[in-house]
């Protein structure tokens, strides 16, 4: 739950249009609901690795990790976790 928030408050600043991130909801679809345009999607990958000091897995990641914030963070969540 908390990757999800910090996702959350990532999306919120890179949105810019005065929604917080307690406003976003976790199954609403990134691109339908948010308008996240492809400029604004590459500036929320790269604020997403500053976030988690992790680099995103461009070639596995699909359209469909970034249908909604719950998707994301789970796809966040694998890569952040620690590798045993």
């Amino acid at each position: 739950m908390e990757i999800e928030n910090r996702v959350k408050a990532v999306l919120a600043k890179v949105l810019d249009n005065g929604m917080t991130a307690a406003e976003i909801g976790s199954g609403a679809d990134l691109v339908e609901e948010y308008g996240l345009d492809s400029l604004q999607t590459i500036t929320f990958l790269l604020a997403i690795e500053d976030e988690f000091d992790l680099e995103l897995d461009y070639p596995n990641l699909q359209l469909d990790d970034l249908r909604s914030v719950r998707q994301f963070s789970t796809f966040v969540e694998r890569l952040a976790a620690p590798v045993q």
